[in-house]
């Protein structure tokens, strides 16, 4: 099939799964800085708050996009059970398996997060957490069952969320803006280079498409 005869539903798949992720990442990445406790100049926290919050809801709504066109496009005979149940997909089954298991953690995520008031503060932060698996279920997912994970402009998205949410994390592991010292640069940024390099390393090796 070539890009000229490609039917559009298969650009709205692709465009739902690219941007979806992209938002993830986005809210990963805010997320992890208002727990942080970053200080940036020019946004109070309530305003990434906000951000976090909008972000979290684009997410769905691309991956939603996602799904539905998967189902009433040509290309790929994907069923509704295809989505619900991982693993039966006719399309490169296992990386397909894993983004219909991010699909449903990240439903149950949201479950959780409107539930929020009705939750234990403590259970609802480690439940919170699984954001983490989610992301990573979505990168590998991308790698692996993406058929624009070889072009630059991908390649470059999958190595930059993945920089950037290695380098946060090993960043609030060191405690964030609480702590100072030149560990709290040297390990993230080595974090995050090492995770671009290995996202860069997989996608053109293991993870050649045929």
């Amino acid at each position: 099939m070539t890009l000229a005869s490609a039917p559009v539903t298969w650009y709205v798949v692709r465009a739902g799964g690219i941007v979806g992720f992209a938002m993830l990442t986005v809210s990963v990445v805010l997320g992890l800085l208002l727990s942080g406790r970053a200080r940036l100049r020019r946004w109070p926290r309530f305003a990434l708050e906000d951000v976090h919050r909008y972000a979290g809801l684009l997410t769905a709504a691309f991956l939603a996009i996602h799904g539905l066109a998967l189902l009433v496009d040509g290309y790929l005979p994907i069923s509704l059970g295809d989505l619900l149940v991982p693993g039966i997909a006719p399309y490169r089954p296992f990386w397909t398996a894993l983004g219909v298991v991010a699909l449903e953690l990240l439903a149950a995520l949201a479950l959780t997060n409107r539930l929020r008031s009705a939750l234990p503060y403590r259970l609802w932060r480690q439940v919170h957490v699984l954001n983490f698996a989610v992301w990573a279920l979505a990168l590998v997912h991308g790698l692996g069952a993406g058929t624009d994970t070889r072009t630059p402009w991908a390649l470059s998205l999958y190595a930059v969320s993945a920089a950037s949410v290695a380098g946060l994390t090993a960043w609030r592991l060191l405690g964030g803006s609480g702590r100072s010292g030149w560990a709290l640069g040297l390990w993230p940024a080595t974090a995050a280079v090492v995770s671009a390099e290995l996202v860069v390393a997989v996608a053109l090796g293991p993870l050649v498409h045929g």
